[in-house]
């Protein structure tokens, strides 16, 4: 017995079950477990950092806007209320962003341009999500998320659509990034080609301007002088006094006015008068609309005449030229 109990003072008692399972307890609740959890939380954000889903802090100096851009302009009032709440409470939502696909070190944003622009004005890291994508994944993430956000006007999607045309991305791609039918991009399609991109830009955003409306003046500029006439009244001082809000508007009523002036304008130009000789040996009649002139030779020697005018009309025109310099510097 008391070999037995010699060599129970040296291997310890009997371990029993309860003993065990109060040591594996300690152990998960000592610094073993602190570790356990570190090594499973950094396992679990390298398997989110494969898959793009870890939160990360990156330097705003290192990230580039995205290589197409989907606004016409930032809603200066809007700008000033995200970058106050971000100076006061931080970036709540993180930016996407995808590693740059031609300069190494860099970061190239999907969506979150505004964000970025706020964290690089107040010197502070971004928050942002780090994903591979290819461009036609990038382009699609890019349009889904400001469509779902609702944030761009039916003219910013529209130069969106075009812009993706014009870079070779198939129709199916831009509808999947705009969430949109082949009617509705059809018709994004035809007022972004049929407005001369100068006066969608003159105008802006115009967010409370829906499709209708722009289609009604895509028809007001399809004719190539009605275009031209777009161009010069978005260039005029007066058009740059008007509030944005109103210029849409206020184009659409010049537009509508100049296609009624025409009309009247010819009207009152349009003269018909006849001439007769003292010898009474011809009479002459013409009508004068601005645009054209008629000239009509009536008696024996109408063809005569006719003939002396046709064969002259290279000194008359001189004549003419010459009679018009005198009286416009008034020699």
């Amino acid at each position: 017995m008391a070999r037995k109990n010699l060599l129970t003072s040296v291997t310890g008692p009997e371990t029993s079950k309860a003993d065990s399972e109060a040591r594996s307890d300690y152990t998960r609740r000592g610094a073993s477990r602190s570790m356990l959890i570190s090594i499973d939380e950094m396992a679990e954000n390298a398997k989110k950092m494969t898959a793009g889903e870890a939160i990360v802090s990156l330097d705003a100096s290192v990230i580039d806007g995205s290589f197409v851009s989907d606004r016409i302009e930032d809603d200066d009032e809007d700008y000033v209320l995200l970058r106050d709440a971000i100076k006061e409470r931080g970036q709540s939502t993180p930016i996407l962003v995808r590693p740059h696909p031609q300069r190494a070190g860099r970061y190239m944003i999907v969506y979150g341009h505004r964000r970025a622009r706020v964290a690089r004005e107040l010197g502070i890291p971004v928050l942002a999500v780090v994903k591979n994508l290819e461009d036609i994944a990038h382009l699609i993430a890019q349009g889904q998320e400001n469509t779902a956000r609702a944030n761009l006007s039916f003219i910013e999607k529209a130069l969106f659509a075009k812009k993706l045309l014009d870079m070779g991305q198939s129709k199916d791609t831009i509808k999947s990034a705009l969430t949109v039918d082949d009617t509705l991009l059809s018709r994004m399609l035809s007022v972004a080609e049929t407005v001369p991109v100068t006066v969608i830009e003159a105008i802006g955003a115009a967010k409370t301007v829906g499709r209708d409306r722009w289609e009604e003046l895509k028809k007001q500029v399809a004719h190539p002088a009605s275009a031209d006439f777009a161009k010069q009244v978005v260039r005029s001082e007066e058009f740059q006094s008007v509030e944005p809000t109103d210029r849409f508007n206020h184009l659409l009523a010049q537009l509508k006015a100049a296609r009624k002036a025409p009309r009247k304008s010819a009207q009152r130009k349009t003269e018909s008068a006849s001439w007769t000789p003292e010898d009474n040996m011809l009479a002459a009649s013409f009508r004068n609309t601005g645009k054209t002139f008629n000239l009509s030779l009536k008696s024996k020697n109408a063809g005569e005449f006719g003939q002396f005018i046709s064969s002259n009309l290279e000194s008359l025109y001189r004549a003419f030229k010459e009679a018009k310099v005198r009286s416009e510097t008034g020699d």
